[in-house]
Parts: structure tokens; sequence; C-alpha cells
């Protein structure tokens, strides 16, 4: 019973709430300056379409949903001034405009340009200028206020996000080396350490889109963690080369201690011999491993001060 409630669980996340503000905050405005009888509808999808997960795509809605009521008003107002008859007017608009937003590659459903079309082309009665500018300035409303509440309220930061990542990084790696030097004939696979660096290069590009308020931290973090993802990529590489090796070395001892320190067990079992080319191989580039470790945690350490 209790993993049915908890799989049916529904998490209310800040985005969340944030929306639901907006809508709240853009439907009290949009009452009192509301220009148009349709205002709460418009007011509403703007306020929802401008609370998104970073800055640069809050205002890449606001944009895309003015210039596009926009553009289904210029599509309506021409279909009226060439007598296009009203559902052909309908069908090549709503054509045009969702052949743009595929070419734009734009992500928002392009609802308000389609309503704003379908309303001027099948309604005589409404008054196109008046009409237009009234859904844009309603429009424009719920977007302002959802631009402001998105970014004022409780920023999207995703930086602890990021360090854990880097944290679950180094535990993997060790677990990696573990692998390595087990003793047995198999060898580790890289997929866990490359999905990982994967969601960390995902989680910089957000954490590059936001605009937080201390926009100097935001760049200093920015730096410090962007040099923590070069510092992870350099790992995967010696790790894959390590992996590669026809013949695998014997550790040395310093390197073998170094890997016990870490937590590892090392189970490797080599004879006393003199050092093979494959002996210097694996222990330099151990050495790098453990090195290339070593600066992973300095920067975390910088980064959580």
């Amino acid at each position: 019973m209790k993993e049915r409630i908890k799989r049916w669980k529904i998490p209310v996340g800040m985005r969340t709430i944030k929306t639901a503000l907006a809508v709240i905050l853009a439907l009290s405005v949009v009452e009192q300056y509301g220009a148009s009888p349709s205002k709460v509808v418009f007011a509403t999808i703007g306020a929802i379409s401008a609370v998104a997960p970073t800055f640069t795509a809050s205002l890449l809605a606001c944009l895309t949903q003015i210039c596009g009521v926009t553009i289904g008003v210029l599509l309506a107002l021409l279909m009226m001034v060439l007598n296009v008859p009203d559902m052909v007017a309908v069908g090549i608009g709503i054509i045009v405009i969702l052949t743009s937003y595929q070419y734009f590659h734009l992500k928002l459903v392009p609802v308000l340009p389609c309503l704003v079309l379908v309303n001027i082309c099948l309604n005589p009665e409404v008054e196109a200028f008046a009409y237009s500018t009234g859904r844009i300035w309603d429009t424009a409303i719920g977007l302002t206020i959802g631009l402001l509440v998105n970014t004022l309220i409780f920023p999207y930061d995703n930086s602890r996000t990021i360090r854990q990542t880097m944290i679950g990084l180094d535990q993997d790696l060790i677990l990696f080396l573990e692998d390595m030097f087990d003793g047995d004939t198999r060898l580790p696979e890289t997929e866990a350490l490359e999905g990982k660096i994967d969601a960390l290069e995902s989680q910089l590009v957000l954490f590059s889109e936001q605009r937080l308020l201390r926009r100097k931290r935001q760049k200093r973090v920015l730096q410090q963690l962007r040099s923590c993802e070069d510092t992870a990529q350099e790992l995967l590489v010696e790790l894959e080369t390590l992996r590669n090796m026809e013949h695998l070395g014997c550790l040395n001892e310093e390197n073998r201690e170094a890997l016990r320190a870490l937590g590892a067990q090392v189970k490797q079992v080599c004879q006393v011999s003199p050092h093979t080319t494959e002996d210097t191989v694996v222990n330099y580039h151990v050495a790098r491993v453990l090195k290339l470790r070593q600066e992973l945690k300095e920067n975390l350490t910088e980064r959580k001060r």
C-alpha cells in the first residue's frame, strides 16, 4: 500500500507554484487594465508561457508569443484585404503559422496566433485593429508578469545539482579503478561515466542561461564549473585509454596505496619482476587519473566556499 501511495504521489515543484502565482497576478492586473473581452484567456496563456526553466527560455517565450500574435493579426488583415473566403483564409493562415514555427524550431504551441487569426477571419463584427491591439496588450501583460515572477522569485539555480553530479562522478571513478584492478579479466565500462558527463553538460547549459540577481557570482561559479567539466572530460579520456590497453600492466606500490586510501579494494596480484612497458604506461595513466581527480576535488571545495 505504501509503495502504491508513493507511486501515485505527485510532487509540487517551485516552478509549478511560480506558474500559479504568475497566473493569479496576471489575472488581477488584466482585470483592471485589460483591453479585450477575452483578456483573461490571453493573459493566462502569456503568464504560463513565460514561466520557463531558464531566463533565456522565458525571454524567448515572450518574444515568440508577441511575435506570434502579431503575425496572426497581420495574416488575418492580409486575408481581409485580399477578400479571401473565410475558411480558406483560416486554412492558409494556419498553414503559414505552423510552418513558420517548425522552420524556426519554436517549441511553444502556436495557440495564440491561430486564435487571433480565426477570431478575426470568422467574426465579421470584430473590429480588426482594436481586437488586434487588445490581444497583443493582454498577452503582453501575462508575459511580463510571468517573466518577472520567474526571474525575481526563487530563480532556478541548479549549481547544487551540478555539484552533486560531480560528486557522483568521483564515486564512479573510484569504483571504475577498483573494477579495473580487481584481479579478474573483465574490464569496467565507461558508459556510466559518460552519462554523468553528458548530464553535467546539460546542467551547465541550463545554469549559463539563467539570469540570477548576483551576476558576478554566477559568472565566477560558471567559470569554476566549466573548469570542473573540462577536468572530467580529461578523466574520461584517461580511463578509456586504460580500458583499451591490450595488456594491463601492474600497479606500482605508490598508486596501489593511493587507491587504497580512497577506499578502493585493489586485488590485482603481480609477480615481482622488473617493470615492463605495460607497467610504465598503466602507472602513468593511473597517476594522471589521480592527479585530475585531485584537481576536480579542489575545484569543488573552492566552489563550496
